[in-house]
């Protein structure tokens, strides 16, 4: 009789033990290591993993992170980019643009980015700006020639951009974009070409026109967004 009922403890202890293992298979382990060396197991992945070595249990990385734009974004500063978006107008190689840029990242802005890289670029930017000097910033409306840093400060604070960043540590600022895109138009002038006619007189590169003027009913300093 004893010795049924340790043959029933052993079977169901058995049992308990293959179900363990069941549930560990069920689910992915992640091995991580702390930036002091210490390494710990979890089922889930680490808020930053952008800054963590992490691995799953079997050795393979973990999936990194999605960034979802203005989507991971806090509510309040969603509404603030929704209202007066940031934009950037910069070049390589322009030590005034490589300023504005880190300050604006330092600050936890959320902004565009366009690259003034050719005849096109340079045409379209004055179009917008009335000038070919860069740096060029937009906040909504307003538009600011140069970089000056307590400039730029000043009308970032009275849109109501936090003065220290707030932005989910997997955020990233979408990749800078030419601000004029070619036209995928050199087939069809081959093609007329061979056939002898005339080619066409090239069309102007379409700039993005600058978002119309608001101004916040409560701004004693008259700055225009």
């Amino acid at each position: 009789m004893t010795r049924r009922i340790q043959m029933r403890r052993l079977i169901a202890s058995g049992a308990l033990l293959l179900l363990g293992v069941a549930g560990l298979h069920a689910q992915t382990i992640y091995r991580i290591v702390g930036p002091d060396g210490k390494v710990t197991f979890s089922d889930k992945p680490p808020v930053d993993a952008a800054n963590a070595n992490t691995r799953t249990a079997a050795g393979k990385p973990a999936p990194a992170p999605r960034n979802e734009g203005n989507n991971s974004l806090p509510y309040e500063l969603r509404q603030v980019v929704a209202k007066y978006p940031v934009t950037l107008y910069a070049s390589v190689g322009c030590a005034p643009c490589t300023s504005g840029r880190l300050m604006l990242q330092a600050r936890g802005i959320p902004f565009t980015e366009y690259l003034i890289n050719s005849g096109n670029d340079v045409e379209a930017l004055q179009r917008l700006s009335g000038a070919s000097s860069l740096p060029f910033l937009t906040i909504g409306g307003q538009r600011i020639k140069g970089y000056s840093e307590a400039e730029w400060t000043q009308f970032l604070t009275a849109a109501n951009y936090p003065p220290a960043s707030k932005l989910p540590t997997t955020y990233r600022n979408p990749e800078p974009k030419p601000l004029v895109t070619a036209e995928k138009a050199a087939a069809p002038a081959a093609e007329g070409a061979a056939r002898g006619e005339p080619a066409d007189e090239p069309s102007r590169p379409a700039a993005a026109a600058p978002p119309p003027d608001v101004q916040p009913p409560s701004n004693p300093a008259g700055i225009k967004f």
